[in-house]
């Protein structure tokens, strides 16, 4: 068998073995996901798995990987159909739609935007899953960019933020490979903060003690977002 045939063949396994993972995360949650589940529902055995997984920590963060992707994917698709809108238009489409596929997606996003999954010991510095969150942030960031060189808006200058945060902002800014002065990087931040916050009390219903419907008081904080960058 060829190289090129085994590698293909290989690739499509742990396709299957992610795909059955995830079904498994959404049909009865993330303590059903073991290597163990994985096998019986394919007709392997568990020490098989190893083959492609050495752990289950292994399978868990490839999984967020692939889950990062499909949300990324989803969202630049969305975004493709308001392309031609203004920057402002784009910006609550892309908050809107984060929102809406995290509420599709509960058990989904629990695993990625929960209780952060440790890298297994002797990974990489940066693994797949964190490889892939990166290029989901990077496409708020681009955002962020887009707006910043067309409408600058206004910032804290490096020398009046605290220098340990500074510090941080710089190793990130590094990080990710992306020209924005340092405040507007904490900016972005808050902003996401902001977001992500009140993404993540909906899905894990944390506001239905007094929202059943929470969507007007997101509308509301992408309205916040929105006056803080000069909308």
């Amino acid at each position: 068998m060829g190289t090129g045939r085994r590698e293909r063949l290989r690739a499509a396994t742990i396709a299957e073995i992610t795909q059955t993972a995830r079904r498994l995360l959404v049909e009865q949650g993330a303590e059903a996901v073991t290597l163990r589940a994985i096998a019986r529902e394919m007709g392997m055995t568990a020490p098989a798995l190893y083959r492609y997984f050495p752990s289950h920590e292994d399978l868990l963060r490839h999984l967020i990987g692939d889950l990062y992707n499909d949300l990324t994917g989803s969202l630049v698709a969305r975004l493709e159909a308001v392309a031609s809108q203004d920057i402002e238009t784009r910006f609550r489409t892309a908050g809107h739609w984060f929102r809406r596929w995290s509420l599709d997606h509960p058990r989904e996003y629990g695993l990625m935007f929960g209780a952060p999954f440790p890298r297994p010991e002797g990974s990489d510095p940066r693994d797949y899953a964190e490889e892939c969150g990166a290029r989901f942030g990077m496409t708020f960031l681009a955002l962020f960019q887009e707006l910043w060189a067309q409408k600058p808006f206004p910032i804290v200058p490096d020398e009046r933020i605290d220098p340990g945060l500074r510090a941080q902002l710089t190793a990130y800014r590094e990080s990710m490979q992306i020209p924005l002065p340092l405040g507007c990087l904490l900016v972005y931040l808050q902003c996401w903060v902001l977001l992500q916050g009140a993404v993540s009390l909906e899905v894990f219903g944390h506001l239905e003690f007094a929202l059943p419907d929470a969507e007007p008081l997101f509308a509301l904080t992408l309205d916040d977002i929105a006056l803080r960058l000069g909308f």
